[in-house]
């Protein structure tokens, strides 16, 4: 019999922060809420705002505009603890994404952290990630990936234990919110459901059409699947439910971008 041939495929390094993200997570309490969002209002005015702009705007910024503006609201689902385990919350929201880079030929996630989001608009948010998409050495992720995780194991977990337990380090490095998406890979609904180690995972899925009722009437509507990881050790089921309702009513209205329609984006 004639042997099937195959090929053997190196694992780039960077597989290394996604085994140490699963060992952390691995003990958490966490909870997840599968959520749907009609993002067709919001859809619409990105849509005729980045014809505006003469560039295509950037949806994920949106989502984190909208996720700023809820968090900051509901202040615990940015806390975490400290190696005291006191909760340790700062004054102002950071939100930590995955941006997709080459990485030796491989395509890999990189971490970015978007710095006071609460207090940005949504156009700076927008550019941010654009500029990091075009030039990703501009991110301290950047860094991260090139010696963080040529590190052996125990050391890589070491030092991130204690990282995460140092408030002024953990803030340098990270942040207890993580947006990651599933979904702007494909079409169609679905939810992905991760092992994460922050306070706060947003993880967003696929957007899907589905019939919905507007003012007594049966529409065709678009809808955006997330899951919301919260950690249950530091954040209780009612203040998690207020900010899911928020966060949800802040992505539906839509009101960044009318706002923003409603002034030039010239430059932009």
């Amino acid at each position: 019999m004639a042997r099937e041939p195959y090929r053997a495929e190196r694992i780039p390094r960077t597989r290394r922060s996604a085994v140490d993200a699963g060992r952390f997570g691995r003990h958490k309490n966490i909870f997840h809420a599968l959520v749907q969002a009609d993002v067709t209002e919001a859809r619409r005015a990105l849509s005729a705002c980045s014809a505006q702009a003469g560039k295509k705007l950037s949806f994920t910024a949106y989502v984190i505009h909208s996720l700023g503006r809820a968090v900051h609201a509901n202040p615990h689902l940015h806390a975490y603890l400290n190696w005291r385990r006191r909760l340790v919350i700062f004054q102002h929201v950071n939100i930590a994404t995955m941006i997709e880079v080459d990485w030796e030929g491989y395509p890999v996630p990189m971490p970015h952290v978007l710095k006071r989001v609460d207090e940005r608009d949504y156009l700076a948010i927008s550019d941010e990630l654009r500029s990091v998409q075009t030039n990703p050495s501009t991110s301290p992720g950047w860094r991260y990936l090139k010696w963080f995780v040529s590190l052996p194991g125990f050391l890589r977990r070491s030092f991130a234990w204690i990282v995460m337990r140092v408030p002024r380090s953990f803030r340098a490095y990270s942040s207890p919110v993580l947006v990651t998406a599933v979904g702007m890979f494909g079409k169609g609904g679905g939810w992905g459901i991760p092992k994460p180690s922050q306070t706060l995972t947003v993880t967003l899925g696929g957007i899907a059409e589905r019939p919905g009722v507007v003012e007594g009437e049966i529409e065709i509507r678009e809808y955006l699947d997330i899951t919301i990881s919260i950690d249950h050790d530091i954040v209780d089921g009612a203040p998690a439910a207020r900010f899911i309702e928020k966060f949800r009513r802040t992505l539906e209205q839509a009101a960044a971008l009318r706002d923003l329609g409603h002034t030039s984006v010239e430059g932009v």
